[in-house]
């Protein structure tokens, strides 16, 4: 028997005034499917999100999240979900044990399941035997750890997540992404909106959006597929310099550093190849290594949004 789709949206819209921040957006979400939500700032990943998770109401359009109507059902959604803001959402004040206990009480988790779901979340945030700890005091990898088992402390089945790592360094990151990969194993479907690039990689699907709109929705592999322009990596004496000689020259679609290195999309590869030669011997910029390469998930965004017409600017 084929389970129901955990989120289900169709021409979901919300606009503010005569700004539309979500414009007829329609997906659907597996069971136990890690699905990832990116675009540029001001894409309407936030406010789509919100509309899910109860926080705000639909202009237009309809979904359900857990089998409960998004419009009229939103404190049955907030019962049925975990969810994780970009903002720290513990309590700084408090410590490991008094955040657990105030989100168990707030899920009606008390007594034998909550001396269960303790065990658990402090195991998850290995926090075992730093209970007592203020959790100001607790590193920021450590309080993003535990700020995803107090979203859990419900065993809800769906998991919002709204840029859960932001300003958290690379290896936080990846403990983090592997605890949200158990998640998925063991059922629970997640919903996360994230900026990193590297990220997106270990979703089991990705939406792209942009100014509101839905552009693109596919496998990490079926995006990059996606791409058909030649991309060349491209390494100079200096990368800020040659990126600004690039930009604007016939040929060459876009430039943009990616770490200390260019990559340079490009019309034709043989054409753009020495075009890319003879503008930054123009410029006095000095080549050391230009290589063709398969697209990034990040040349795919850059690709995406720009035949979307770019991100909103400001």
């Amino acid at each position: 028997m084929t389970k129901p789709h955990p989120v289900v949206v169709r021409d979901l819209t919300r606009t503010f005034g005569d700004f539309t921040a979500v414009d007829s957006v329609t997906f659907d979400v597996e069971p136990g499917e890690i699905f990832g939500f990116l675009g540029p700032n001001g894409a309407g990943k936030t406010t789509t999100i919100k509309m899910l998770t109860g926080l705000l109401a639909p202009s237009d359009g309809d979904g359900h999240v857990a089998g409960f109507d998004i419009r009229t059902e939103r404190v049955q959604i907030k019962r049925n979900i975990g969810y994780m803001s970009q903002r720290f959402s513990l309590y700084t004040d408090l410590t490991v044990n008094e955040n657990i206990e105030l989100f168990a009480g707030l899920y009606g988790v008390l007594g034998a399941r909550l001396a269960e779901r303790r065990a658990w979340i402090l195991a998850l945030s290995e926090l075992e035997d730093m209970g007592d700890k203020l959790t100001q005091d607790l590193p920021l990898g450590w309080k993003q750890r535990l700020a995803l088992g107090c979203a859990m402390v419900h065993e809800p089945p769906i998991l919002f997540l709204d840029e859960p790592t932001s300003g958290v360094d690379p290896v936080a990151r990846r403990r983090f992404w592997d605890l949200i990969d158990d998640l998925s194993r063991s059922g629970t479907t997640i919903f996360v909106s994230t900026h990193y690039m590297e990220e997106a990689e270990y979703c089991h699907r990705l939406a792209l959006l942009n100014r509101g709109r839905l552009i693109a929705m596919d496998r990490p592999r079926g995006l990059r597929s996606r791409v058909v322009e030649p991309i060349i990596e491209v390494k100079t004496d200096h990368a800020a310099l040659a990126v600004e000689a690039l930009t604007g020259t016939p040929g060459v679609l876009d430039a943009a550093m990616f770490g200390r290195e260019l990559h340079v999309t490009v019309s034709d590869e043989t054409q753009g190849t020495e075009i890319i030669r003879r503008t930054l011997a123009a410029a006095g910029r000095e080549i050391e290594r230009m290589t063709s390469i398969e697209p990034s998930l990040e040349d795919v965004f850059v690709s995406l949004v720009r035949a979307e017409g770019g991100a909103v600017v400001g």
